[in-house]
């Protein structure tokens, strides 16, 4: 239901960063070049620690049979991400302004706190996939490994300082990291190619790989994503009129579609490696401590460390990402600046302090449980993101004519559907 907007926003989005990159370039190559940036930062999200258990668990159970899957979702994620790059442009506002905007309070803070619980829960599944990775680099304990994690914040202040480009080439630099050390995995596990090829067909699921395939599917749209790509897109400064709208929105896209196809490379990467390594010798692994253990009894110390270093790498990329969300979604939904290094520190002792509990009670064992509890409430969260942008971005109040068209509503409520349907199901499996 639209709501007389009580109190709209007045603030810039990432006011620090709003607008601050030209995109006045000559020639395809270098615009196309001035607009890429935001779907790297988006796409750290789809590869994040805590999606890493299910590619293992599913290629050392089903070997190749689930690639089909990885591939629907991620064409799922670039029509939902495409949805806030509209968002962002049209209406100059990030999903959490809007929902500010155009829902009664209660609504908006009710919002608020469920988005914040989601950033809360993401960033514990980073933490503890950096610490896990520092771990096996140097064979820290992991207390101590999650402690070292959180000095992180002093590097990201210093980078945020530098402006948001240089924030995204460092971002690049780690994903192209995460690439090479699994394309170092690939050549070193050398999976059938024939194989590989015929996983990407669908096929008919066993009742134990439906589940595993619902949990892939499930985890396709991180939250935190929404808010954050609708922010990111702001941070190109664009003629406001209609045909440079669509200019950006097309490049943007571009951007996505290409981010994303590198997140899902390294998800099937993930995938094929188990399926090659442990499948084929019968070995079922469900946590990445005993991956790592495996990948160096099977393929040597190169391959573990590349494994190590991806995890590290992946934890320490997504740990950006997720405070510029946070920063996001408190300044739009309650129109309040703190200082960076408040927010900063606010977020990271959040997760924190249940990681350092856990793991003094449960040991390393309990970082596994942490993972999955993160991966939950992110999935409970997901619908209260997912319905507000579909609305958003379908109505002409909101949109002009740059509104979704027939077909793109049907497929945004189809995939929506699907998304929240499976994570339901998933949740009544978890608790029941």
């Amino acid at each position: 239901m639209w709501q007389k907007p009580s109190a709209v926003s007045t603030y810039l989005s990432l006011s620090e960063f709003n607008s601050t990159v030209s995109t006045q370039k000559a020639g395809f190559l270098r615009k196309m070049f001035a607009f890429m940036g935001p779907g790297i930062l988006v796409s750290i999200g789809y590869m994040d620690p805590g999606n890493w258990a299910t590619g293992i668990e599913g290629g050392s159970k089903f070997g190749y049979q689930l690639l089909w899957i990885m591939l629907l979702s991620n064409l799922m994620a670039i029509l939902l991400q495409s949805l806030t790059i509209k968002l962002g442009i049209v209406a100059q506002k990030d999903l959490a302004q809007a929902c500010r905007d155009y829902y009664a309070k209660p609504v908006s803070l009710m919002l608020w706190i469920l988005c914040e619980i989601a950033i809360i829960a993401c960033d514990l599944a980073e933490v503890l996939g950096c610490a896990l990775g520092l771990k096996l680099l140097f064979g820290l304990d992991l207390l101590t490994a999650v402690i070292v994690t959180s000095l992180d914040v002093l590097l990201l202040l210093l980078l945020q300082n530098w402006g948001i480009r240089v924030l995204e080439a460092v971002i690049t630099v780690l994903v192209l990291s995460i690439f090479s050390c699994f394309v170092i995995e690939l050549y070193l596990a050398k999976p059938n190619v024939t194989e590989i090829a015929s996983g990407f067909v669908p096929s008919k699921l066993s009742k134990e790989a439906l589940y595993v395939a619902i949990g892939i599917l499930g985890a396709t749209v991180m939250p935190h994503n929404l808010y954050l790509h609708s922010s990111l897109v702001q941070t190109r400064s664009i003629t406001k009129n209609a045909k440079s709208i669509k200019e950006a929105i097309k490049f943007n896209v571009i951007d996505t579609v290409l981010s994303l196809n590198a997140s899902l490379f390294i998800n099937a990467s993930i995938l094929i490696v188990a399926a090659t390594v442990f499948y084929k010798q019968g070995t079922v692994v469900d946590e990445l401590t005993q991956a790592h253990v495996m990948l160096n009894r099977t393929l040597g110390g190169a391959a573990a460390a590349a494994f190590a270093m991806a995890l590290f790498f992946s934890g320490q990329s997504s740990t950006y990402t997720g405070t510029l969300a946070g920063q996001i979604v408190m300044e739009g939904f309650l129109n309040l600046r703190l200082k960076k290094w408040q927010r900063r520190l606010i977020t990271r002792a959040l997760a924190i302090v249940p990681a350092i509990i856990m793991v003094i009670l449960k040991g390393e064992k309990g970082s596994k449980d942490l993972l999955i509890l993160s991966q939950v409430v992110l999935s409970m969260q997901l619908p209260f993101a997912i319905i507000p942008l579909i609305q958003f971005t379908s109505s002409e109040k909101y949109m002009g004519s740059f509104k979704n068209s027939k077909t793109i509503q049907v497929l945004s409520i189809v995939v929506a559907g699907i998304i929240i349907g499976l994570n339901a199901w998933l949740l009544f499996r978890v608790f029941f």
